[in-house]
This record gives structure tokens, sequence and C-alpha cells, in this order.
């Protein structure tokens, strides 16, 4: 159920983000509230996820995944540029969260 929450308090924190691109300053309120809760949600589904496995671990995985599915999204549906730079950041990310999962984080 641990990594359950972790996906769920990624997925939160990504939609959350996500939604901040469209919340112009905070300026529109559908967007905002976006923001807001799924900020809250994802710090929930975090705490849970902390029952389970280690905040090193956690907060990597958390961040790194959270970080590498925005920089895909930002590429794929806003239209950012693709760099090699980036694009060997992102895999980096991978790897490292893949490898966090290997050393055992639970």
């Amino acid at each position: 159920m641990v990594f359950v929450y972790l996906a769920l308090a990624i997925a939160t924190e990504v939609a959350g983000t996500v939604a901040l691109k469209f919340a112009d300053g905070f300026s529109r309120l559908v967007p905002s509230v976006v923001v807001v809760v799924g900020y809250a949600l994802s710090f929930l589904f975090l705490s849970l996820t902390l029952r389970g496995l280690s905040l090193g671990v956690t907060y990597a995985i958390w961040a790194g995944t959270g970080t590498a599915a925005i920089a895909l999204i930002g590429v794929a549906a806003l239209g950012e540029p693709l760099t090699p730079v980036k694009a060997g950041s992102v895999v980096l990310i991978i790897a490292g969260v893949i490898g966090l999962n290997l050393a055992g984080g639970h």
C-alpha cells in the first residue's frame, strides 16, 4: 500500500504543479484551487508513505519522479523544448529513482 500512497503523492503534486502554470499568479480560480488541493493531497499521501518507507528514499523518489514527470509534460504538452541536456538529466533522474528502489528503502 505504501507505493500506492507514493504514486498518489507524486500524481497530485504533478497535477498541482501543472495547474500552477495556468493559475496566472493565483488570479484564475479553478487552476488556483487545483494547485492548493493538489499540494495538500500530495503532502497527505507523502505523510502516509512515510509510515512504510524511510524519509530520504521517499523524498528522493517523490521529488525526482515529480521533477522528471513535469519536465516530460512540459515537452509533450506545453511546447517546451527538449534539449540534449534536459533529456539526459531526465534519464539521470529516472536512473537515480531506480537505484534508490534497488537499494531498498523499506
